[in-house]
């Protein structure tokens, strides 16, 4: 068995009897880590920086192993563990002198009297054989060996108050001469010494200390000797005994400090200070949350700015793995009760603890409690004093509290803690410092720790550490820095469940869903005590009961790092296959019951069944838009988990609430990720013909336009007439936005005859365009009999938003034959029909086309409400070419009103817009707002050159654009 010095020069001992010598640097400094924090994991970063300060060989990985294996071959017996925190040296408390020291000190401060306790004690010091490491200078452990230099000097002091109270004054002077020599600026050593010297009869030597004492410290620090010094002093001169006079018990604070670098919280902060100072009764507050939230580090922060509110006093308790008896003797003997006073009966001591809070104003702060019956035992009884309680669990039976569930930061908190963890190249990497901001979900702790991790590793890429972090495999991994953990974090939590609860826990770890509705979790569970079960991980913070979704079903989560931890237990069988079955069948019967306004057909599959009751699916679909609301997030997520068909199919599903209500971002996130990991081209084709169409949407025409033919090469080759049919209308409509009507017109005819060779039902679509482009060659006669025979077949079905959109389309093609009465009457109906329905898109373009004949029928300010309330729609919806000719028309009317000069540079970016989109007939139109806004602002010479733009883009033929020019004609006439 070795036996190891950190105490003095490093030394080892192995076998016994003979003493090692270690050669090499690297193989001392590492064994030297180990050893100062022997029994604790170690992590590889910590190791790197201690054997090379100055940055590591691009081999430090290899290298370390080697020294490593050296040590382990060069120490018999030596055991060093490796584990997911780093490397542990495993010791016995007798084979490190370290450990002997401490554990000597221990049993002096339990000794009964000072004799006993002095023994001890100079046990302790003689393990001393030097200053720490003599001879072996390591920069990274520069604090622990400052902080043991000070441990030993503290212990020196004790041992020295017990002899004097043993009576042993005269065999401490020499040595209390040395430690005050070498410590100037240290008081008690000082006020030691004077007690020694004076009962030594050297009454003038016992001044003469307090005298160099006193000048040294207003030399050094501008500063008067404290009360005990000043004590000491007067006893000696009025030449009378120096007895210790115990402290006074109020004010007490036993506070750890605030950590400086707090960011964020200022809202939790505002509702614990008002909470707890608002003076009524004993205000008992609990500060609950997930393991890594920061609840300790807030409680201190909230427990110091409340200091001022407590005069007497703010006791702070741990209460992690504590005896309640020895907590509360502890408190006692904190609050002045001599030892033999304190009561042996947990309940007498309790009594005594509220007795000594009677009346006084102290506040409480309880860390990390478990047991609500602990926390009720400690609760002061009379009104003035308040209690903060922190704890994993949130302590449902503690009645009458006060609850405060912590969270994640905000992002912009979260951000800022980095900032100030890593240092100002976080700011300069902002991109990189937003992923491990992400990957790690936001939590304090785990930001802690990557923050740390930065800081000591300067030449640590915040790239490099994002790319680790967001690897979900070794992410719990890297969230670890000396004795920080975000996995032990969490594990402690854990330990604490009882089995059903724990498999729990493992089963909704693995489901990666965003959060889940109640009744996800009891099917993935499985088990008759399902509930308790998910109940007990609620309580534990292990889970997050959110409430109820619009459906009125309710909804947990569990954080991503949470998930993380849980994940990695052994598998467990559950429900996750009925899960998804349920969610497919939920979902589709959802989409069916809201109208499909995708301008693509539905997949063709096989029926799903509903695994799940009647009554239960009846509940949820009452409403399909709101589960489709509340489920959005988890089938988006799904989706990315599902094979390429899988994909396609909820999707298809999704993208019929997406579509309808204009998440167009989400529909193209969804269909790209379908895209980029499809393993056939059939199926990949329809995400793409999915994309061209968002393209549409956007506006980007050209762009969409030719998608849309490479897929309807594809379609054809691949004999899908359904698909191709209504990929050559959605092209046809594309045409018309670019200007191309004979192409257009063509284009429809081809859709149409597509979807007779499928003998499938014609879309609506290809009315409309076939519409709009005859309106674009001016043969408006012919449009509005197309339009008037969709009108009759959407009227046929019943169906108000199929009404609504025809009587749009007849509505406009009835302005330009000059039947303007039919085409307002239509228009009106169109807009009452689709406000009573969720179609927003059709709903803004209806409004668009109401502004429009408003304006042509003199109603200039119903016209401005409608051209607003429709752009207001497109903005929501990202339509961008429906907002910007909204905005036109909009600005135009500003030129009618004299605003000419506040209207020409809107006008401008709208037209910069319509150029990139390349729409021919809307830049045109927009040159010819110009030339009007131009001319009312006095600059002839621009309206000359917009009057010229706007005549060389203009197409004699299209009657829809002339319909418009003369809308906004009217629009700017004078007001």
């Amino acid at each position: 068995m070795a036996h190891f010095g950190v105490l003095g020069p490093l030394a080892v001992e192995s076998p016994p009897g003979r003493w090692l010598s270690l050669r090499g640097d690297h193989q001392r400094t590492l064994l030297a880590v180990l050893l100062l924090h022997a029994d604790q994991p170690v992590h590889v970063d910590v190791l790197v920086e201690a054997l090379w300060p100055g940055g590591p060989p691009k081999s430090h990985a290899s290298n370390l192993h080697t020294y490593l294996s050296r040590l382990r071959e060069k120490i018999d017996g030596l055991r060093i563990e490796h584990g997911p925190l780093g490397y542990r040296l495993r010791v016995e408390p007798d084979e490190l002198d370290l450990l002997v020291f401490r554990s000597a000190v221990a049993e002096a401060q339990r000794a009964g009297d000072a004799a006993e306790a002095s023994r001890h004690y100079r046990q302790a010091l003689a393990q001393w054989r030097g200053p720490v490491l003599a001879g072996l200078h390591v920069p990274r452990l520069d604090a622990d060996v400052a902080r043991l230099e000070s441990e030993r000097l503290a212990v020196f002091e004790d041992c020295v108050d017990a002899e004097l109270a043993a009576g042993r004054h005269g065999e401490l002077i020499g040595e209390l001469q040395t430690v005050v020599g070498e410590h100037p600026l240290r008081e008690r050593p000082a006020a030691q010494l004077m007690t020694a010297l004076h009962r030594a009869g050297r009454q003038g030597d016992a001044l003469e200390v307090y005298r160099r004492l006193r000048a040294t410290l207003v030399d050094e620090l501008g500063v008067e000797p404290g009360a005990d010094a000043r004590r000491v002093h007067a006893a000696v001169l009025r030449g009378e005994e120096p007895v210790p006079v115990p402290p006074p018990v109020w004010p007490v604070c036993q506070l750890p400090p605030d950590i400086g670098d707090f960011t964020g919280r200022d809202a939790e902060l505002a509702e614990l200070t008002g909470v707890l100072g608002s003076g009524a009764g004993v205000p008992v507050a609990v500060l609950s949350g997930e393991p890594g939230a920061g609840k300790s580090t807030l409680a201190v922060r909230a427990a110091h700015r409340l200091r001022a509110r407590f005069p007497d006093g703010q006791l702070y308790v741990p209460l992690a793995d504590r005896d309640i008896g020895d907590v509360l003797a502890d408190l006692l003997r904190a609050l002045g009760v001599p030892g033999p006073a304190v009561p042996d009966d947990v309940r007498a001591r309790a009594a005594v603890f509220r007795g000594r809070l009677t009346d006084r104003r102290v506040l409480v702060v309880l860390d990390d409690a478990v047991d609500p019956e602990h926390v009720r035992t400690l609760l002061p009884g009379t009104p003035g004093c308040a209690v903060l309680v922190t704890s994993r669990r949130r302590l449902s039976g503690l009645a009458g509290a006060h609850r405060l569930a912590l969270g994640p930061l905000s992002g912009a908190d979260a951000t800022e803690l980095l900032h100030r963890l890593a240092g100002a190249r976080a700011a300069r990497e902002a991109a990189d410092a937003e992923r491990i901001v992400a990957a790690c979900a936001r939590l304090p702790l785990a930001l802690r720790i990557a923050g740390s991790r930065l800081a000591i590793r300067p030449h640590l890429r915040l790239a490099e550490l994002a790319d680790r972090l967001e690897d979900e495999v070794r992410r719990l991994d890297e969230l670890t820095v000396s004795d920080l953990a975000v996995r032990s974090s969490i594990a402690l939590s854990y330990e604490g469940l009882r089995p059903p609860a724990r498999r729990a826990f493992r089963l909704l770890g693995r489901c990666r869903l965003a959060d889940l509705p109640a009744w996800a979790v009891t099917t993935l569970v499985g088990d008759p005590d399902a509930d308790e079960a998910v109940e007990e991980l609620v309580e534990a913070s292990l889970l997050e009961a959110r409430g109820a979704d619009r459906t009125g079903e309710g909804r947990y989560r569990m954080h991503d790092l949470v998930r993380l931890y849980a994940a990695e237990g052994p598998p467990e069988e559950g429900g996750v296959e009925t899960v998804l079955a349920a969610t497919f069948a939920l979902a589709d019967a959802a989409a069916a019951r809201l109208p499909r306004t995708v301008p693509m057909p539905a997949m063709a599959h096989e029926p799903f069944a509903q695994p799940l009751p009647d009554a239960l699916v009846a509940r949820l679909l009452a409403r399909p838009d709101e589960w489709f609301a509340a489920e959005r997030a988890n089938l988006m997520r799904l989706i990315g988990s599902l094979g390429t068909r899988e994909a396609l199919l909820l999707l298809d599903k999704l993208g019929v609430y997406l579509y309808l209500h204009g998440h167009y971002a989400d529909l193209r996130a969804n269909y790209e990720t379908v895209l980029a990991t499809a393993d056939d081209r059939r199926q990949a084709v329809l995400a793409e013909a999915h994309l061209a169409l968002l393209r549409h949407a956007r506006g980007q025409y050209e762009e969409a336009a030719a998608s849309y033919r490479e897929c309807a090469k594809e379609l054809e080759a691949h004999g899908d007439h359904r698909t191709h049919a209504w990929v050559s209308a959605n092209l046809a409509h594309c045409l018309i936005g670019l200007g191309r009507a004979e192409e257009a017109l063509q284009t429809a005819a081809d859709a149409r005859e597509l979807f007779t060779v499928d003998g499938q039902p014609e879309a609506a679509g290809v009315r409309a365009a076939e519409s709009a482009a005859l309106l674009r060659l001016g043969r408006v006669t012919e449009a509005r009999d197309v339009d008037r025979a969709a009108c009759a077949s959407a009227r046929d079905t019943g169906d108000p938003r199929r009404i609504g959109t025809a009587l749009h389309e007849f509505a406009w093609s009835s302005l330009l034959t000059g039947d303007h009465a039919e085409a307002a009457a239509a228009i009106a109906e169109s807009v009452d029909l689709l406000r009573e329905t969720v179609a927003r898109s059709a709903l803004a373009k209806s409004l668009r086309t109401l502004g429009a004949i408003s304006a042509a029928t003199g109603s200039r300010d119903r016209a401005t409400a409608a051209f607003e309330e429709a752009r207001g729609i497109a903005r929501e919806l990202d339509e961008r070419p429906r907002e910007l000719s909204c905005t036109r028309a909009i600005a135009a009317g500003w030129v009618g009103e004299g605003r000419a000069a506040q209207a020409i540079p809107v006008l401008r970016a709208c037209l910069d817009e319509f150029r990139e989109m390349g729409g021919k007939a809307a830049t045109g139109l927009t040159w010819f707002v110009l030339q009007r806004a131009y001319a009312a602002a006095g600059d002839e010479a621009s309206a000359s050159e917009a009057a010229a733009e706007a005549a060389r883009l203009a197409d004699p033929r299209d009657a829809s654009a002339a319909a418009v020019r003369r809308v906004l004609l009217a629009l700017t006439e004078p007001a």
